[in-house]
């Protein structure tokens, strides 16, 4: 997956997983590769522990109380998994940016992935983007990737 200048891809996978989160590794990676997701290697349980983590830590961001507490947990994340940025055609679909190390497991990758995409989103889009379901009983996430930066509801 690319990240696109405004974290957009990133953020929805998040939300997508966290609203239904897999059930086991198999899952994860037929769910990831859907999303277009380049997986070059065996998924294991561990990377299912490690992605269920990141979905743990970005729920915290997305239930933030303000945009401060929402940085301070998006910085959290990113000083737990992302590397420095570095130009990669690993798989041959045209040079784009990493924020990861080289040859990592998919629940690193996604660790990283949703924590630059997050701080794309948030940075790109603005701090308040990020939110539950405004409907009673509902308890979806979504980011919001409207264009008046107004919505309220997760369908």
């Amino acid at each position: 997956m690319h990240l696109n200048p405004y974290g957009e891809d990133a953020v929805n996978l998040a939300a997508e997983l966290a609203n239904r989160r897999p059930a086991d590794a198999e899952e994860l990676a037929d769910r990831c590769r859907a999303a277009g997701l380049v997986l070059e290697r065996p998924v294991a349980h561990a990377d299912l522990v490690r992605a269920l983590e990141a979905l743990d830590a970005w729920e915290k961001v997305v239930d933030a109380v303000d945009e401060h507490e929402r940085a301070e947990l998006v910085n959290a994340m990113l000083a737990a998994a992302a590397a420095y940025p570095r130009l990669t055609d690993h798989a041959g679909s045209g040079w784009h940016l990493h924020y990861r190390e080289a040859d990592r497991r998919l629940g690193d990758l996604l660790f990283s992935l949703i924590s630059v995409g997050t701080a794309l989103h948030l940075a790109g889009r603005g701090m308040h983007r990020l939110r539950r379901c405004a409907v009673t009983g509902c308890t979806a996430v979504f980011a919001d990737t409207s264009r008046t930066g107004r919505q309220r509801y997760c369908s």
